[in-house]
C-alpha cells in the first residue's frame, strides 16, 4: 500500500500540492500498487479543500 506521507518524504523536492498530484500519478503508472492510503494532509499552502478527490482522481 502506497502512502502520501512515504511520497512526500521520498520526494522532497516537491514543493507544492500540484506537484505531489504529478508524483502520485507518475508513481501510480510505474508501479504495481493497487492501493493508496492518505495517512497525512499535505502541508503545502496551496492545498484545497478537496485535496482528498484530487490525490483519489490522480492515483486511479
Amino acid at each position: 500500500m502506497l502512502l502520501i506521507s512515504e511520497i512526500m518524504i521520498g520526494n522532497p523536492q516537491i514543493n507544492d500540492f500540484e506537484e505531489l498530484v504529478v508524483a502520485l500519478k507518475t508513481i501510480s503508472n510505474s508501479s504495481d500498487e493497487r492501493f493508496f492510503r492518505m495517512d497525512v494532509k499535505p502541508d503545502y499552502q496551496d492545498t484545497p479543500e478537496n485535496w482528498e478527490d484530487r490525490l483519489e482522481a490522480a492515483f486511479y
